[in-house]
C-alpha cells in the first residue's frame, strides 16, 4: 500500500470509528430517555495510539483502529464500551478514583471492582445493541462472585479480593470478562479546578438522571438496575471531621494570639529601647479544641481488620491534618467483644500510625457494649481524663447497649447500613459508614 492509500484507508477508518461511536451514544439517547443530558454531555473525541476505550470524565476517547478490529471480532462493542464508560461517571467512579493512592495488586482489584459493578448493571439492562459473545461467561463469573459477596457494589468487591485475593489465573480471567476501558486517567488528574468542575457537573447528572429513572422506569426495560448505584452515588455523605467537633473543649493552646498581642506597640519598644519590647507576646490563647477521646473497637467475629484499618486511617488523616485537635491529644484505642480486651493510650500522630501498622485485633467473641463504658467510666473515676467530651463506638450495631446514658457525647459508628440491628439508645448518635459507589 503506497502512501496516499495509507492516508486514505485511515481516514475512511476515522470516519467509520466516529460513526460507530455517535451512533452508540444516539441510541443510548432514545432507548434510555433518562440518559439524554448525561449522554450530550460525554462527547467522544478519538485518540491514536492509546488504548481502545478511555474517559476522563469529559470525554470518552477511542483508538479508531482498535475500536474497528473490536467492532469485527463483536458488533456491539462500541454501544457496550459507550455505555460502559457512561456508567462509570455516573455512579462517580472516577471522582473516586481520583482520591486513592494504591498501587500494584490494590490496583488491579480496585479498577476491576468498578468494572464488575458496571458490568452487572449492564447485563441487568439485557440491552441487544450492547451484547457481548462473552457475556453468558460474563454471567457466570457474576454468580460466582455474587455467592461470596451478596451485593456487588466496588467497596465490597474490593474489600473481599483484598482478603481473599484470588489466584492470577483467576484474576486475569475477570478482567478479561469485565474490563473495556482504561482507568488510568482518573487518577493522573493534576488540574484540581478542572477535577472540582467534573465531579459538581455528575453529581448533577448523577441525580437528574435517578429522579428521571424514577419517573420512566415503568416504560424502560431494566431501568430499576440503575437505582441502587445511583442511590449511592447521589448520598449525602456524612464528614467525620464534623462528627469529631462534637467532641471539642475550650482550652489554652500554647501560641500567639493575633487576637490580643498588638504588634505596632512591640515593634516600637523594640525600635525605640533596643531589645526592650514594650509588650510581651502571649504564649496562648483560647481554642475549641479536641483534647481527649476514646474509640472502642468491636472487636467479635461480625467486625472485619480491614474496616477498622480504614476507619483507624481516616481518624489519622483527620488528626494530622484537620486542626480540630490540640498538639498532644490523649486518644485511647479500647478494644472490647463482650469485654475489654486491651487498651491503648495514643498521645501524638505517629504513635497512631504504629498502632495501625501493627494493629493486631484482639477478641472474636459475642457482643456487649456495656462493659467497654464501664471501663471508661471507672477511667473517669480514677481522674485519667481532664474533660472526657466524647466517645465513639466501631461495631456492626449488634450488642447489648447500656441501659443508662453515659456522661460524655456517644457516637455509634456503624460498618454498613443494617435495618435488622437492635434499635440505638435514644442517647447514642449513629453514623454508617456507608460503602462508597
Amino acid at each position: 500500500m503506497n502512501f496516499m492509500s495509507r492516508i486514505e484507508s485511515e481516514e475512511k477508518e476515522r470516519k467509520l470509528a466516529g460513526k460507530l461511536m455517535r451512533l452508540a451514544a444516539d441510541t443510548l439517547a432514545v432507548r434510555f430517555r433518562f440518559f439524554d443530558v448525561a449522554v450530550f454531555s460525554l462527547p467522544s473525541a478519538e485518540m491514536r495510539g492509546a488504548s481502545a476505550f478511555s474517559t476522563d470524565g469529559r470525554q470518552v476517547f477511542y483508538d479508531p483502529e482498535r475500536l474497528l478490529q473490536r467492532y469485527l471480532e463483536d458488533a456491539g462493542i462500541p454501544l457496550r464500551a459507550y455505555l460502559h464508560m457512561l456508567l462509570h461517571n455516573l455512579f462517580l467512579h472516577p471522582v473516586l478514583a481520583a482520591g486513592e493512592s494504591i498501587s500494584g495488586e490494590a490496583l488491579r482489584y480496585r479498577n476491576l471492582a468498578y468494572d464488575i459493578a458496571v458490568e452487572q448493571v449492564i447485563l441487568d439492562l439485557d440491552l441487544p445493541e450492547a451484547a457481548l459473545g462473552r457475556d453468558g461467561e460474563e454471567r457466570e463469573a457474576l454468580s460466582k462472585i455474587a455467592s461470596w459477596i451478596p451485593k456487588l457494589t466496588p467497596d465490597r468487591i474490593y474489600r473481599y479480593f483484598t482478603v481473599a485475593p484470588p489466584s492470577e489465573t483467576a484474576l486475569q480471567e475477570f478482567e478479561s470478562l469485565f474490563s473495556i476501558d482504561d482507568h488510568t486517567a482518573w487518577r493522573a488528574r493534576t488540574d484540581r479546578e478542572e477535577t472540582g468542575l467534573t465531579e459538581e457537573l455528575w453529581r448533577k447528572l448523577s441525580r437528574r438522571v435517578k429522579a428521571d429513572v424514577k419517573s420512566f422506569s415503568g416504560n424502560s426495560p431494566g431501568a430499576a438496575a440503575f437505582l441502587g448505584p445511583l442511590e449511592l452515588a447521589t448520598k449525602e455523605r456524612y464528614d467525620y471531621a464534623d462528627v469529631l467537633k462534637k467532641f471539642a473543649a475550650l482550652g489554652e493552646e500554647m501560641r500567639v494570639s493575633d487576637d490580643t498581642f498588638d504588634y505596632i506597640y512591640y515593634t516600637y519598644g523594640l525600635f525605640v529601647y533596643g531589645n526592650m519590647p514594650l509588650v510581651e507576646p502571649l504564649e496562648y490563647r483560647d481554642e475549641k479544641k479536641i483534647r481527649e477521646f476514646v474509640i472502642v473497637i468491636d472487636t467479635s467475629a461480625s467486625t472485619g481488620g480491614n474496616r477498622v484499618r480504614e476507619f483507624l486511617a481516616e481518624t489519622h488523616r483527620i488528626i494530622s491534618d484537620s486542626g480540630l485537635f490540640f498538639e498532644k491529644p490523649v486518644l485511647h484505642i479500647i478494644q472490647a467483644d463482650d469485654r475489654v480486651r486491651k487498651d491503648t493510650v495514643i498521645e501524638d500522630t505517629q504513635a497512631l500510625e504504629a498502632y495501625m501498622k501493627d494493629l493486631t485485633v484482639q477478641g472474636f467473641g459475642g457482643t456487649d457494649f456495656r462493659p467497654a463504658f464501664a471501663y471508661v467510666d471507672e477511667l473517669i473515676e480514677q481522674n485519667r481524663f481532664e474533660n472526657l467530651k466524647g466517645l465513639i463506638y466501631f461495631t456492626d450495631g449488634y450488642g447489648v447497649y447500656p441501659d443508662r446514658q453515659p456522661a460524655y457525647e456517644t457516637i455509634f459508628v456503624f460498618t454498613e447500613e443494617d435495618e435488622q440491628a437492635p434499635k440505638l439508645p435514644p442517647w447514642a448518635s449513629k453514623v454508617v459508614l456507608e460503602d462508597r459507589i
